[in-house]
């Protein structure tokens, strides 16, 4: 294997997959993000904190199923009103079926994101956008 291959394989020990700018002012662009409750240098825990307006979230890959119950709260309590996603596809999960699958938009994205810091080749997997709009 060779060095970026390995840096990728040795990912897993971390939760910080910073989103690529030209990914997240795409998405800005179309829904006007005012909140993040999950930045890569976060000063407050995401999950404890109300989420009001447009957020989007690129949750820790070990509490993507926390984040999801807590923007299905925030929905529908009114305080948020969209809430993107990006995650890994991960059809086969609980998580999927029991928050997203038939809940949301789902968007594919073509090829692999190449997440800031890792791999130039992109992820080991593929990702996707998951948009939830409030009643």
């Amino acid at each position: 294997m060779d060095e970026n291959t390995i840096k990728l394989f040795g990912s897993k020990r971390t939760d910080d997959w910073a989103t690529p700018r030209w990914l997240y002012d795409q998405l800005d662009a179309e829904f006007h993000f005012n909140f993040d409750p999950c930045p890569l240098e976060p000063k407050e825990d995401g999950l404890l904190v109300e989420w009001n307006g447009n957020i989007f979230c690129n949750p820790p890959y070990s509490k993507v199923k926390e984040f999801l119950q807590k923007a299905h709260q925030e929905l529908k309590s009114g305080r948020a009103k969209i809430v993107v996603f990006l995650v890994f596809v991960n059809t086969d999960t609980a998580w999927f079926h029991d928050y997203i699958y038939h809940k949301a938009e789902i968007r594919f994205i073509k090829g692999r994101v190449k997440f800031v810091g890792f791999s130039k080749a992109g992820s080991m997997r593929p990702s996707m956008i998951v948009i939830f709009k409030g009643d």
